[in-house]
């Protein structure tokens, strides 16, 4: 997944140091009674808090019909002639088996590890009072994890589902949006995905004017929660990292070379050898779209994937196939939650599960577009308990784990190329794959 690479990296880690400094800094003047606490609530109340809100409000003002466009185009690329169906069905279902292995893994850490309780309960209960979700109006019930659930999946008004930002409903729509799409005469079909690409590229604009604000707003919002928390938040985000590391090293040490070897029919060796520098590339950029020209060039030339294979897969991979974003979105989503003392049930955990699925897998690379995701997942699964805007929290890490989490992203990506070359019956003007 891309993020920011249109800004650079060090003014954005600059803002998450300088940001944790003075606040925690600000913490303990207040409590050995040097800094007033009027001083510090007018500071974070009239100019830190606002500058933070106002990019947050950026990037959730794009994401439904990032969402919802990103989606509906992504299905409509697996359209087309009988080869492209026979090729794109063996590339959707790997997709969603790797991310679906990708997501498991963070769920399963972020279980084990609980990175959330790191932060006392004194201070959960202070950021239950600033990040709670909307408590329900009189006579109105909030829906809880049932057969409901999967009932609501199917709208009854589509358009009401997006102001509420129901997610489940909004990726329904968009998937029988873009299966309709392939249904339809070509000439009109392209008429409405000139459309969504456009509201794409619209969404991709607010983003990245979002992203343009990040340096600064990343100091508002680390320097707002660790004045109010002082150092204990930091020790959370620190589990909370080592988790999100962890577990996309195990996916790209462990399940990668497995299925490379086993689907792919190569040496992991050999795989990760060859695609070193295009590793080292989508680590730098931290863009799977950027980073495609050299995974494209790696492919063919490096591995052995056929043209004709490496130039369908590899741009349907760059826009849809996002193990790491999957495996970062689950382990935030659960993080938070446990930092808000709200326990998820092995229900809840599953649609935390599917979502991520489908939501790494419909994406395209935008610079900041899983944060605001992760938001939606959260207030799915938790009922609302916790609000969207507890992204906030580890919006300043984010930099150096989507570095991190887009090298595995673009990895995966090669390997899918491998396995689906593999499968494909030879064509003499063509390289072979490596076996």
């Amino acid at each position: 997944m891309s993020a920011a690479h249109t800004v650079p990296h060090t003014r954005i880690l600059f803002g998450l140091v300088a940001g944790a400094v003075a606040g925690c800094t600000a913490n303990a003047l207040v409590h050995n009674g040097t800094l007033p606490l009027k001083v510090l609530n007018d500071l974070l109340e009239y100019l830190v808090r606002p500058v933070g809100q106002v990019f947050m409000n950026l990037l959730f003002m794009a994401i439904i019909p990032l969402v919802f466009a990103s989606l509906s185009v992504g299905v409509t690329k697996l359209g087309g002639t009988a080869n492209v169906g026979r090729v794109g069905l063996k590339t959707i279902t790997y997709f969603l088996v790797t991310t679906a292995c990708a997501a498991a893994i963070g769920i399963t850490l972020v279980n084990a590890v609980r990175p959330g309780d790191q932060l006392p309960d004194a201070q959960k209960e202070e950021l239950r009072g600033k990040f709670a979700g909307e408590p329900a109006k009189p006579g109105e019930k909030k829906d809880q994890f049932g057969i409901n659930t999967f009932v609501n999946i199917v709208p009854k008004n589509p358009l009401e589902s997006f102001v509420k930002k129901d997610m489940l409903a909004v990726i329904f729509t968009a998937l029988v949006v873009g299966i309709a799409l392939t249904r339809m005469d070509p000439e009109r079909a392209r008429l409405i995905v000139n459309l969504l690409e456009g509201v794409n590229d619209i969404a991709d604009f607010i983003l990245r004017l979002a992203m343009a604000l990040a340096p600064y707003a990343v100091f508002c919002l680390i320097f707002a929660t660790t004045a109010d928390l002082g150092f204990e938040i930091l020790k959370a985000l620190a589990a909370f990292v080592f988790t999100v590391l962890g577990g996309l090293a195990v996916h790209l040490c462990v399940v990668l070379p497995l299925l490379v070897k086993f689907l792919g029919g190569m040496s992991p060796l050999e795989f990760f050898r060859k695609s070193r520098g295009t590793m080292v590339t989508a680590f730098s950029t931290s863009s799977s779209s950027a980073t495609l020209p050299t995974a494209m060039k790696c492919a063919e030339e490096e591995l052995g994937v056929p043209a004709r294979v490496s130039r369908f897969v590899l741009p349907l991979s760059a826009s849809m196939n996002h193990n790491g974003t999957a495996l970062f979105e689950s382990v935030t989503v659960l993080f938070l939650a446990q930092v808000f003392g709200v326990e998820l049930a092995l229900g809840q955990q599953l649609v935390v599960l599917v979502l991520c699925i489908l939501t790494a897998t419909g994406m395209a690379g935008v610079p900041g577009g899983s944060l605001p995701l992760i938001g939606m997942i959260l207030v799915t699964a938790t009922d609302g308990k916790v609000a969207a805007g507890a992204i906030a929290i580890v919006l300043g890490v984010d930099r150096i784990l989507d570095m991190c989490r887009t090298t595995v992203n673009v990895t995966a990506d090669l390997t899918t190329a491998v396995f689906v070359a593999r499968t494909e019956p030879t064509d003499p003007e063509s390289a072979s794959p490596t076996a």
